[in-house]
């Protein structure tokens, strides 16, 4: 039982971040530099990509690797990412937009709409890296934040169910997902940005790569490939490290506070 919390709270989350920085990375982007990753959710998926990457590899390795219900759930979010992605770029709309829909309703189950979200705008808007401006930002596939309440549903997992004794790394995550899937207008825009607006496609195509290669790295339980592939991105993202843990520790502190007490 201890494992499958572990996994369900804090194992599929690295691999998504490990993820986005991993799909940066290949695509030459510092995230914070460009408009489209200002403000929103956009802030907590840079600064907790940013926190993990400034830590060390085994502190992670170890969780995922070591572990048979984080090979598992990295697996299906790997599987869930790499489906969501073709759905996308057939121009499945449909398809994608039932799925999708039907995982938000197994994981916000209902009687979870009348409760207080997570994290709001102000929250939200108030941590960033970047010193742009916030515009009118475009909308966004969040094909992660899809992803993973899709592998959450695929494995009957309710994350509300481990929040005692869940990491507050994993409550920013339930945080933003759950921000996107109980507001119907911006997940309406997700999901129909995904297949009408090729803006964020290879971004999304570097993504689904690099959640297939993480997972196949833990499957493998291959230790040097995975302190590899780490320290390699580690190395691209180091110099924000120290402003991007400090943000990091602010968010933290925030979301602690906010579930803490269920102040906003």
């Amino acid at each position: 039982m201890h494992d499958r919390i572990t996994a369900d709270t804090q194992a599929v989350t690295h691999a998504a971040f490990l993820s986005m920085g991993t799909a940066w990375q290949a695509n030459q982007q510092f995230p914070w530099e460009i408009n489209r990753w200002v403000g929103g959710i956009e802030n907590v998926k840079i600064n907790i990509t940013l926190r993990i990457y400034s830590n060390k590899w085994h502190v992670y390795a170890g969780l995922a690797i070591l572990n048979p219900a984080a090979k598992k759930q990295i697996r299906q979010y790997a599987e869930s990412v790499t489906d969501l992605y073709k759905l996308m770029i057939e121009g499945r709309r449909d398809e994608l937009k039932r799925r999708v829909r039907a995982a938000g309703e197994a994981v916000f189950k209902a009687g979870t709409n009348g409760q207080d979200l997570l994290l709001k705008d102000e929250v939200l808007d108030r941590f960033s890296l970047s010193n742009r401006e916030r515009e009118q930002a475009p909308p966004n596939s969040h094909l992660s934040l899809l992803a993973i309440v899709d592998c959450w549903s695929k494995l009957g997992i309710v994350p509300y169910d481990h929040m005692i004794c869940s990491t507050p790394l994993f409550r920013l995550w339930l945080g933003v997902t759950e921000y996107l899937f109980r507001n119907p207008e911006l997940l309406e825009a997700a999901l129909d940005t995904a297949v009408d607006d090729k803006t964020f496609r290879s971004d999304d195509l570097e993504f689904t790569f690099a959640a297939r290669a993480w997972s196949d790295c833990v499957s493998f339980g291959d230790f040097e490939s995975y302190r590899d592939r780490f320290e390699r991105i580690q190395q691209y993202f180091a110099p924000r490290f120290p402003e991007a843990v400090k943000l990091g520790n602010e968010m933290m502190k925030t979301i602690l506070e906010k579930t803490a007490t269920g102040q906003a």
